[in-house]
């Protein structure tokens, strides 16, 4: 059986990741079996990162590479029917919510003083005294060097939320009003938006970027739509 290795269960998600969340969701709609094992610390994952998986003896990492490993090995019901156009477009959206979308989220998250304010006790409240202190001031300064270093860090925040908000406009008009947002049935950039929108829409408090998912009609219905059908 596959062993899927991620972050802990946090609000109502399955885990505190984005890409694990992503590659859960990839999993569920192809309907593979597989086995959770939670990891606290991905310092100890290969890469340092999670999500990973282990599968017949071999242990697979990043979840893009991940999903074109179990498309190759097990058969590709999502995506294997899609014309050379619509792969292009699905590499152009993967983009758009990987590459940037995903950025502005982590700056809520980790650097906006209200994001952090729920970041912080939701990831770290679990730990003991000192470590509850000391972890997540060091993760913290990780991630900030990350957004630094990708960029978008380095932007004032009505930028950092409006370039968000302009990639949920974009992904909104994509979606129109089809079910997905290639067509009548999902694909794997579903799971890929859904990871992302599910971190956005669905932790009790409010954001800019939620409140603009809010505002475009389309995004929460497809995101609860997702959420009912593989997680209900």
């Amino acid at each position: 059986m596959i062993r899927l290795h991620q972050f802990y269960p946090v609000w109502s998600l399955t885990t505190a990741s984005s890409f694990c969340l992503k590659l859960e969701t990839y999993l569920r709609m192809v309907g593979l079996a597989y086995e959770v094992v939670v990891e606290e610390d991905p310092r100890k994952a290969p890469l340092g990162k999670l999500p990973y998986v282990e599968d017949d003896g071999q242990t697979l990492v990043d979840s893009g590479l991940i999903i074109d490993y179990l498309k190759a090995k097990y058969g590709d019901p999502l995506d294997g029917e899609l014309s050379d156009a619509q792969r292009a477009q699905s590499l152009v959206l993967q983009r758009t919510i990987e590459e940037s979308l995903y950025w502005s989220l982590m700056y809520f998250r980790w650097i906006d003083p209200e994001g952090w304010r729920h970041q912080e006790s939701a990831y770290f409240g679990f730990l003991p005294w000192p470590l509850r202190v000391l972890v997540p001031k060091i993760v913290r300064a990780s991630v900030r060097k990350e957004l630094n270093g990708h960029g978008r860090g380095r932007l004032h925040p009505d930028d950092i939320y409006r370039l968000g908000g302009d990639d949920l406009a974009a992904l909104s008009v994509q979606l129109g009003d089809k079910p997905y947002l290639l067509g009548d049935t999902s694909s794997s950039i579903d799971a890929a938006l859904y990871g992302v929108l599910a971190h956005i829409l669905f932790p009790p408090f409010d954001s800019p970027l939620k409140n603009k998912v809010l505002s475009l009609g389309n995004l929460g219905p497809y995101a609860e739509r997702i959420r009912q059908s593989y997680y209900p």
